[in-house]
């Protein structure tokens, strides 16, 4: 077991002490909000050797190696009354207009929370903490590692197992979108930034120089509107090597569609949109009165379309209801094929997002700039001897050899099919296509399952009614 290993297991273990700290959500907020700071601290460090005049936008006495590094310093109940009369309330008002630094903090603690009560336990995690270099390139790199493990933990947590995607889908789809040093890449609901960060590794190979690298910080972009996921990926981007992540906390349904203009446009979107959630009343109105709904997932979709350059690319996670949906999803996926080219779906098996959610899900990858003439559908097979995948097995990138394999030599075969734009349009838009190649199982489609449910609810109607008319006849 690495140092790191063990810091953040005792870090666990003394927080679950504290009486103020409820759940696993609260838990790991509060350990990364500390976290953040710490790695905000060995930053700086950096900067004041690479960056020319920088300043601090943090109040000396609040910055951690003044009040957190001496494990014999500030404790108790002195302690708690510093960390919340005087260095919550001054982070939570900093002045954004003092440098990018600034904004990046106001933005981190805007709707962060100190939940710990006992200041000697809170000593006890920062003891913890300062164990850790996050200047050393080798402990930074086993913490990476660690990192994606409290994200995992977040299923734990309430519902928050929207905030992560399997490994293996995200760098299949980054590989396959294949951004370019200088291309913009976006993700509009980027949760813990394991698109973002997936990104950055890919194009971090093409890097030679200071000016590149600049380049590629300012190139990557994500948006997320909750408060925990957005600390996660800010503190995930600078564990990363970003100076300046650009993450901001905010909401995209929650501007008008047509006040998305030119200079707003990016060349990649790589993203896994919240679905199955409900946007609050009114964000619809934003949109065309066409793509007007709740359903988030739709809402993004209808986006996604919108922000893509002319030559932009995008390789996008949504359920089977998209794809066999009706009404606001029909227009939606005609806009799509008419001003994208659809050109792969990969569908991915049962249990891929398991625990998070069983919900069946797809891959879609589509151009802009020409309409769709065909669709190559390919279907991911489960590995030899696998039925689900669980938390203890999860998807592994290595199985995506097979599309990797396919890509650039197209040709149907067990796993891929191609279905052409005229027959998706006679379908009326639903691409909700089977595997022609395989046998057809005993699962019946949505629609079918659809109306056996309605069947059923008739029938229960049907025989609830005729027990209570036997019973009013056997009153009377």
């Amino acid at each position: 077991m690495s140092n790191i290993t063990t810091n953040i297991k005792g870090i666990r273990d003394i927080m679950r002490k504290d009486t103020g700290v409820d759940g696993d959500a609260q838990r790991i907020s509060q350990m990364v909000w500390m976290l953040f700071m710490k790695i905000f601290a060995d930053k700086e460090e950096e900067w004041e050797i690479t960056l020319d005049n920088y300043e601090s936008p943090i109040p000396e006495n609040l910055k951690w190696q003044n009040w957190a590094a001496d494990e014999e310093g500030l404790t108790g109940d002195g302690l708690m009354e510093f960390i919340d009369n005087d260095l919550f309330p001054t982070l939570k008002e900093l002045d954004i207009r003092i440098s990018p630094q600034a904004r990046i903090i106001r933005s981190v603690f805007d709707d962060t929370y100190n939940y710990m009560k006992n200041g000697t336990l809170f000593r006890q995690v920062i003891n913890q903490i300062n164990k850790i270099d996050f200047n050393s390139s080798t402990e930074r790199h086993l913490f990476n590692d660690l990192y994606e493990t409290i994200l995992k933990e977040l299923q734990s947590a309430g519902s928050s197992g929207e905030y992560y995607t399997p490994r293996a889908v995200t760098q299949f789809m980054v590989d396959m979108l294949n951004p370019q040093l200088g291309d913009t890449v976006l993700d509009p609901a980027c949760g813990t930034g394991g698109f973002l960060t997936c990104s950055i590794e890919h194009i971090r190979k093409q890097i030679k120089n200071d000016a590149d690298r600049n380049k590629m910080q300012k190139s990557i972009k994500g948006i997320e509107k909750k408060p925990l996921p957005h600390l996660l990926c800010t503190t995930n981007l600078m564990l990363h090597g970003f100076d300046l992540p650009a993450v901001k906390r905010d909401n995209l349904l929650s501007k008008p569609y047509s006040d998305w203009g030119k200079d707003h446009k990016v060349d990649l979107i790589i993203t896994n949109p919240p679905f199955g959630g409900v946007e609050e009343d009114g964000t619809e109105t934003n949109f065309p009165s066409k793509f007007r709904t709740k359903e988030t997932a739709d809402l993004f979709l209808a986006l996604i379309i919108k922000l893509l350059k002319d030559t932009g690319k995008a390789a996008v996670v949504l359920p089977d209801g998209t794809l066999f949906g009706e009404g606001v999803k029909t227009r939606i996926k005609e806009e799509l094929m008419t001003k994208c080219n659809l050109h792969t779906i990969v569908r991915l098996p049962n249990g891929v997002f398991n625990p998070y959610t069983s919900i069946k899900t797809n891959v879609l990858f589509f151009d802009k700039g020409t309409p769709t003439k065909d669709i190559w559908y390919f279907e991911h097979p489960y590995p030899e001897g696998v039925k689900s995948y669980n938390k203890g097995k999860p998807i592994n990138i290595k199985e995506f050899d097979l599309e990797k394999a396919w890509w650039n030599k197209r040709k149907e075969n067990q796993y891929a099919w191609k279905v052409s734009a005229e027959e998706i349009a006679k379908r009326g838009f639903n691409l909700d296509i089977k595997n022609p190649h395989q046998k057809a199982d005993d699962l019946a489609s949505p629609e079918e399952i659809l109306e056996q449910y309605r069947t059923t609810e008739n029938s229960i109607n049907n025989i609830q009614q005729k027990i209570v008319d036997v019973l009013n006849e056997a009153l009377n």
